[in-house]
């Protein structure tokens, strides 16, 4: 194969040679009116040879080149697939067809003509007039039909969609996705708002913030890491459900589930607990898969999976006796201490009985719960924002959905009392590392002062949830442009 630098020059030496015939190489617009997809399920019954005097304007990127002297074919993509042209020097004139000799793989055209079926019964365009409307300068990589370097895919996500038709398939499900919860909320009453996305002080989840200045006003500000406390805010204000879908921003590991950036919904409804909270998670879960899948089953790395209700419920504490086969429960905190030692699990900062817990369930449990499950009741020390467990302050109202062996949201009976409130913040950030613990948002605990309903909070990882859905290995597979290492 040329080297890519020669490809380039003839490219370019073919540009200028259009130039100075008088082409514009890259005109303004042109009068697309029909998808290539559109075409091909209209005139599939088209017999062999048949020909119809139906005029379509199609416009793409030429993926094939045939050339064969005076006619030729060559097949044109567009978003909605590919099809093919059929082009005469003497029905188009010399210079349209010279134009079509200077054509490259890559380059964008538009096409006029007529509907008909070849020999062998592919439906085709018959060229009337053929318009360039982008030289492509670089050639498409090597083997770039189904390209599958991942590196090339990820980082170039274009030639990514260019080359794999499915691909651009997967986003528009993601897209449909966000768009039935979209739906599912507002169908339940729930308001979409936007809340700051740079702001003074970060909260709502146990994470490292990204971190910027703002030079107006001089004061260091952050992405946010959680809509929460801005969402709470309106609750207090007035508004009894209210949802967000947005970017949070988290400055911690790149992995298989996790990216700095991601998509994450949060919403809140006054007068209810987590149990309530749960209910609907199932129903909006159910009610998206249905919608854009038109089924709850799925398969995930071979894993087979039901969305339907009900979800398997179990506290943590439980969890952690079934598939790790402890009781923590029963066990000193010395015992606790051993088991973290003895199974090497990662813990910073000083010894806390209801930290250590929560470390042992996400590095002997989480890869083990496949089907969709709610792990209720986590220890208090767990977040700062859930109220406790009715019948055991040890515990805090707090769910987490895990399914395929990732959380894929988290959920509270929130807490609304505002002493309350900032005791657990100040005890959190004496337990936390300083990255994960929250700040105390004074502006936050004061609005909490006039008075908040109670209230059920949910986040789910739109993300996770699309991945399990569309079975993609990797959170990089779903989202358009993720941050490579």
């Amino acid at each position: 194969m040329q080297p890519e630098t020669d490809l380039i020059n003839q490219r370019l030496k073919k540009l200028e040679e259009l130039k100075k015939q008088g082409v514009e190489v890259y005109p303004y617009k042109f009068g697309k009116k029909h998808h290539a997809r559109q075409i091909l399920e209209k005139y599939n019954k088209l017999k062999k040879e048949e020909k119809t005097r139906d005029k379509v304007a199609i416009a793409g990127r030429i993926v094939l080149l045939r050339e064969m002297g005076k006619a030729s074919f060559a097949h044109v993509q567009d978003e909605t697939g590919k099809i093919q042209f059929y082009i005469r020097e003497d029905e188009v004139g010399n210079e349209n067809y010279h134009l079509f000799k200077k054509l490259d793989l890559g380059d964008i055209v538009g096409i006029e003509g007529t509907v008909f079926s070849t020999k062998t019964g592919e439906i085709t365009v018959w060229v009337t007039k053929l318009t360039l409307l982008a030289k492509a300068i670089r050639p498409m990589p090597e083997k770039w039909h189904g390209l599958k370097d991942v590196e090339i895919r990820y980082r170039k996500r274009y030639l990514d969609l260019i080359a794999n038709p499915e691909v651009r398939e997967i986003f528009r499900k993601r897209s449909e996705v966000i768009d039935a919860f979209r739906e599912f909320l507002k169908s339940n009453e729930f308001l979409e708002v936007d809340t700051p996305v740079l702001q003074p002080v970060y909260g709502g989840a146990n994470a490292r913030p990204f971190k910027t200045f703002l030079h107006d006003l001089k004061i260091d500000t952050y992405l946010r890491i959680s809509d929460e406390l801005y969402l709470k805010r309106l609750i207090i204000g007035g508004f009894e459900k209210v949802f967000e879908i947005g970017k949070d921003f988290r400055n911690e590991s790149i992995d298989r589930s996790h990216n700095p950036e991601f998509t994450m919904m949060e919403c809140y409804a006054t007068y209810w607990d987590y149990n309530d909270v749960m209910d609907f998670m199932e129903d909006l879960v159910v009610f998206v898969a249905k919608k854009v899948f038109g089924t709850t089953k799925f398969e995930y790395q071979s894993h087979k999976i039901d969305f339907k209700k009900p979800w398997s419920r179990l506290t943590m504490i439980d969890a952690i006796k079934k598939y790790a086969k402890i009781d923590v429960k029963k066990m000193s905190d010395d015992e606790i201490q051993n088991t973290i030692r003895n199974y090497n699990i990662e813990y910073n900062g000083d010894y806390n009985r209801g930290i250590a817990i929560e470390r042992i369930f996400e590095d002997l449990v989480e890869d083990k719960l496949i089907d969709p499950v709610f792990i209720t009741d986590h220890p208090k020390e767990s977040t700062p924002l859930c109220k406790a467990k009715r019948g055991n302050p040890d515990l805090v109202e707090r769910f987490e959905p895990f399914c395929c062996a990732m959380e894929i949201g988290n959920a509270y009976s929130e807490l609304n009392d505002p002493q309350h409130q900032r005791k657990t913040l100040v005890e959190q950030s004496k337990i936390r590392t300083a990255d994960e613990a929250h700040p105390i948002d004074e502006e936050f605990i004061e609005a909490m002062e006039y008075g908040m309903p109670p209230t059920g909070g949910l986040g789910i990882g739109i993300d996770r949830l699309v991945m399990i859905m569309l079975n993609q290995p990797s959170i990089r597979d779903i989202i358009l442009f993720p941050f490579m290492k």
